[in-house]
């Protein structure tokens, strides 16, 4: 009996040494894997549905397609690791170009009020002396940073230096009409934008409508200001000449 016994224990000792040496079955561990990354993006896809900020939709997207490509390793699904790694970069190239954006704002508001942050979004546009820019009583549809060259505001006779910007007031004008004609006199270029790509910045993110009128309101008090240092002057001269006569 004892022989029977050690002659049994013999033959499933090969047996038991083979199953464990066997690589493990990793097959159901896959399937849970998917099984909770849809859990989980169904979650973060019903989360990005009610957000209203182009921000917090980024970060999700982005936490979204970690989920995806973490759920489709163990099941080597190569084609969707690929998509997603690709979505996720986008994701967060453009949360890195809105972040970027808001800084620079805050920083345009807080400082000189500079335009660059705004740049990414313009188009170039090449003047030539003598060519109208802007037409008084036009419909304005856009607004203009001076790169280089002169330009001016013919009915005020005012000249506009390079990195001033023109037209960013009639997108609150209720009529939205432009109250100057802007003339090139000096071969040169503008970057443009349009209003709706500025109200499209708006929508995706509400931070940035705010500051974008503080500077704007900003520039509309540097406008008044000096347009009353210049009805003084022009008073004071005035005053000067009837008191000669």
């Amino acid at each position: 009996m004892m022989a029977a016994a050690a002659t049994l224990q013999s033959h499933n000792e090969p047996s038991f040494r083979n199953n464990w040496l066997a690589p493990m079955d990793t097959s159901h561990l896959a399937e849970h894997a998917g099984t909770a990354g849809t859990l989980f993006a169904s979650i973060f896809v019903v989360s990005m549905t009610t957000m209203k900020t182009m921000v917090p939709l980024r970060v999700f997207g982005i936490l979204l397609n970690l989920v995806l490509i973490a759920t489709a390793i163990p099941s080597h699904n190569y084609l969707t690791i690929l998509v997603q790694s690709v979505v996720l970069v986008l994701n967060a190239y453009r949360l890195h170009q809105m972040l970027q954006l808001i800084r620079d704002v805050r920083k345009s508001v807080s400082s000189d009020l500079s335009m660059d942050w705004l740049k990414p979004f313009m188009t170039e546009r090449n003047c030539k002396a003598g060519e109208i820019v802007y037409y008084k009583d036009e419909k304005a549809e856009e607004m203009a940073y001076i790169v280089s060259g002169r330009f001016r505001l013919v009915e005020s006779g005012i000249e506009l230096p390079v990195g001033a910007i023109v037209g960013e007031l009639g997108m609150l004008a209720p009529s939205k009409v432009r109250t100057q004609t802007v003339e090139c006199i000096a071969d040169g270029m503008i970057l443009c934008v349009s209003y709706s790509k500025v109200e499209e910045l708006y929508v995706q993110n509400p931070a940035f409508g705010f500051y974008f009128l503080r500077l704007v309101s900003a520039r509309l008090f540097q406008n008044i200001g000096k347009l009353q240092e210049e009805v003084n002057q022009k008073t004071a001269l005035l005053e000067a000449k009837q008191a000669q006569a």
